[in-house]
C-alpha cells in the first residue's frame, strides 16, 4: 500500500521537485504560484484556506526513509473552514449538514485556489507512472486523511480530462460522486488571424464584432499586451488599483493582495499576460491572463471607467488574438457569462467530485446530482444553439461543441 506525507507547504518539497511533478506547466499549481500564495497569507493563518498537499510514495518508505525520498506525486490540497473561493457550489449541502446537527467544516479540497480553471489535479511525471494507479492511491489517501482529520468529507473541483478518465475507471468501486458544470470556452482550429476566426460567423454575428471593435478603435483606446520584460512593477500596481475597484463595486474586497501579484511579476513574468487599455495616455482599465504550452487563462478584469465593448476588447479579443499568434489551442476565460456565445466562447463541461463521509448526505447528496446533471446538459445544448458560426463552419471537426477534454 503507498503511503502519504501531509506537507504544510510547497518548500517541504523544494522547486526542483514540485517542478518535476508539474510537467504541464499549469500556472495555478505551479510551485512559484503557491509559493506566492503561502508567502503573501492569501492561504495559511486565518485565510481559511491551511495548505495541507498530500505527498504520494508508492515504494512505502518508513518514516526515517521519508525525509529524503522523492514523492511520485503530490495533491495540493487545502484543509476548508469555508466555501469562498472555489467556484463549485455548496453552500446548501453545508446548510443541511447545520440543520441536522452535523458540522460541514472543515473540509478537504483539492483545487487550484481562488481558480475556475480545470487542469491537472494530480502532479506527477508522466513517463514514470499512469494516472490510474496513482490515483487509486491518491483517493486512498484522500480518503484516509479527511477522516483521520475528523473532516466532514473531501471534495476535488476542475480536473483536466486525463485526471477525470482516470477517476471515472474508480467511480463505481469507490463511490465517487460527479458534479458537472458549463463555461464557455474558445477553441483554436488553426486561425491564421483574428479575421480568419470571424470568417466561421454568420454575416451578421460577424458584423457585430467588428462593430464592437471598431467602436474602440474610433473611441480612440488603445490596447497593449505586456508579458515577460514588458511587465512591470508599474503595470501591476495599475492593474491592482482597478482588480480592487471591481470588487469595491460590488461591496467586497479582492481574494489575492497587492505583494500576491506582485511577487508573480518577479518570478513567473514568463506565463502572465497584461493586457492594458490607454485614452489620451491615461490608464483606463487592465485584464490579467495566465497560459501554459496549449491554454490562455483570463483571470482578473478592472476598469476605471466604463466603456462600451471595452471589457469585451480586453479579456476576449486580445485574449483570441494572442492564443492565434501564440498557436495555443485554447483559451478558458473564466466562469459565467453568455454574453461569451455571441463571441464565439463554445459551452464546454466542466468537473467536480465529492465524497461525504456521513452516509446518508453523501446519499441525498448522489440523488441531488443526478436531479441537477438533466439541467446542466440541457443548459449546454441551449447556450449551442446561440453559437454565432455558421453552419458546418467546422466540417467533421465539432470538438469544441463536446465535452471540455483539454
Amino acid at each position: 500500500m503507498a503511503v502519504f506525507q501531509v506537507i504544510q507547504s510547497v518548500d517541504q518539497l523544494g522547486k526542483a521537485v514540485w517542478d518535476h511533478l508539474n510537467q504541464q506547466r499549469y500556472p495555478f499549481l505551479d510551485y512559484r504560484f503557491l509559493k506566492a500564495l503561502e508567502q503573501q497569507r492569501c492561504i495559511g493563518g486565518d485565510s481559511g484556506w491551511q495548505p495541507q498537499y498530500l505527498a504520494l510514495y508508492l515504494d512505502e518508505p518508513t518514516e526515517a526513509e521519508l525525509a529524503n525520498a522523492r514523492p511520485d506525486a503530490v495533491l495540493p490540497t487545502f484543509l476548508k473552514e469555508h466555501s469562498y473561493g472555489e467556484y463549485v457550489f455548496d453552500w446548501s449541502w453545508a446548510e443541511a449538514y447545520q440543520r441536522h446537527g452535523f458540522q460541514y467544516y472543515p473540509k478537504l479540497l483539492c483545487a487550484a485556489p481562488f481558480t475556475p480553471a480545470t487542469g491537472p489535479r494530480l502532479l506527477f511525471n508522466e513517463q514514470s507512472h499512469t494516472a490510474e494507479a496513482l490515483w487509486l492511491a491518491a483517493i486512498t489517501a484522500l480518503d484516509n486523511w479527511s477522516d483521520t482529520e475528523r473532516m466532514s468529507g473531501w471534495h476535488l473541483n476542475f480536473p483536466n480530462q486525463r485526471d477525470t478518465r482516470a477517476l471515472q475507471e474508480l467511480s463505481e468501486s469507490h463511490a465517487l460522486l460527479f458534479r458537472r458544470a458549463c463555461q464557455f470556452h474558445w477553441f483554436n482550429r488553426d486561425y491564421r488571424s483574428f479575421d480568419h476566426f470571424l470568417e466561421t460567423f454568420s454575416s451578421r454575428k460577424r458584423k457585430s464584432v467588428k462593430k464592437e471593435r471598431k467602436r474602440i478603435q474610433e473611441g480612440g483606446i488603445e490596447l497593449r499586451r505586456l508579458t515577460a520584460a514588458t511587465l512591470t512593477t508599474d503595470a501591476i500596481e495599475r492593474f491592482y488599483t482597478c482588480y480592487q475597484l471591481t470588487y469595491m463595486k460590488r461591496g467586497m474586497q479582492g481574494y489575492l493582495n497587492k505583494g500576491f501579484f506582485k511577487q508573480l511579476v518577479e518570478t513567473m513574468a514568463e506565463q502572465m499576460l497584461l493586457v492594458e487599455a490607454w485614452l489620451d495616455q491615461q490608464h483606463l482599465a487592465s485584464a490579467l491572463y495566465f497560459f501554459d504550452d496549449q491554454t490562455l487563462y483570463g483571470r482578473y478584469w478592472g476598469c476605471l471607467d466604463e466603456y462600451d465593448g471595452l471589457h469585451f476588447e480586453a479579456c476576449y479579443y486580445q485574449g483570441i488574438e494572442f492564443c492565434i499568434e501564440r498557436s495555443l489551442s485554447h483559451f478558458d476565460p473564466g466562469t459565467q457569462g453568455e454574453h461569451k456565445i455571441a463571441r464565439g466562447f463554445e459551452p464546454v463541461l466542466t468537473t467536480s467530485l465529492h465524497r461525504l463521509h456521513q452516509p446518508d448526505f453523501n446519499a441525498a447528496v448522489a440523488d441531488f446530482l443526478e436531479q441537477e446533471l438533466p439541467h446542466i446538459l440541457e443548459y449546454q445544448q441551449q447556450a449551442r444553439t446561440l453559437l454565432p458560426f455558421k453552419e458546418d463552419a467546422f466540417g467533421a471537426d465539432s470538438s469544441g461543441l463536446k465535452e471540455f477534454a483539454p
